[in-house]
């Protein structure tokens, strides 16, 4: 496995309820300069909860939220959060959709679109500048999604099952994008998903939560090789994980 050089996210002792029904009960983990950890579980099973929390959305009934050591409970703007769906503003240019979190934070329109321009290539949108949503594919508009959440956050983001409204193509060729583009950019990913096959392709770690309420019932370390190819997928290695994964969930 990778040697991180510091904790960038602690999340300690969780706990959410609503209405009187526990939803996280008692969650700690951690995620490292440019690791990428993956939660996996059912749907509905309070991962979702959890990314609020983080994010300052909402706050939890106990526990504590730190980024770098600071106190970030209920306080929101810290990190990038990337829904499934891709939320591009449908009237806006891609150019202005992916500008909009500088805007936001009062840089003018002309200096964002300067500042996000050289990042199209990263991204694999370059000539795409100047279209509209509806003139992408569906993984494009992910992609373009995703260049608009780094934009707001560099350095932490949560990912809540991006590629999970993707056909099966698709959702390979994106998984295996978001690991190229990761290896450029250096970002530290916390990712939401219920597909085993996706979360040990792309991880360094999986939680593996329970049902509701959700409780972490075991972190698997994936040490598997980087940079990972298509074939890692039939390996006996993976395989391996799979089925222990299995076993657990």
């Amino acid at each position: 496995m990778n040697t991180y050089q510091k904790n960038k996210l602690s999340i300690n002792n969780i706990y959410k309820s609503f209405d009187d029904i526990l939803v996280v009960d008692d969650i700690s983990l951690e995620l490292k300069e440019n690791e990428f950890v993956s939660l996996l579980g059912p749907s509905g099973s309070g991962k979702s909860t959890l990314f609020n929390i983080i994010a300052g959305l909402i706050l939890p009934d106990k526990g504590k939220v730190f980024i770098e050591d600071k106190d970030f409970t209920g306080k929101t703007g810290r990190v990038s959060y990337m829904y499934q769906k891709d939320l591009l503003l449908p009237w806006k240019r891609i150019i202005d959709n992916v500008a909009l979190p500088l805007v936001i934070k009062g840089i003018n329109k002309k200096k964002s679109r300067e500042m996000v321009q050289n990042y199209f290539k990263i991204f694999g949108l370059e000539g795409f500048e100047y279209k509209y949503p509806f003139q992408l594919s569906g993984g494009m508009r992910q992609r373009a999604a995703l260049m608009r959440t780094y934009m707001f956050s560099e350095d932490i983001i949560l990912l809540d099952e991006p590629f999970g409204g993707l056909d099966a193509i698709t959702k390979r060729r994106m998984q295996y994008w978001l690991l190229n583009v990761l290896g450029t950019l250096k970002a530290s990913i916390l990712f939401i998903t219920h597909d085993i096959d996706e979360a040990i392709f792309l991880s360094d770690r999986i939680y593996i939560l329970s049902d509701r309420p959700a409780k972490i019932k075991a972190e698997i370390n994936v040490e598997l090789p980087r940079p990972r190819e298509n074939e890692v997928i039939t390996s006996s290695k993976f395989n391996e994980l799979k089925k222990e994964i299995m076993s657990i969930l």
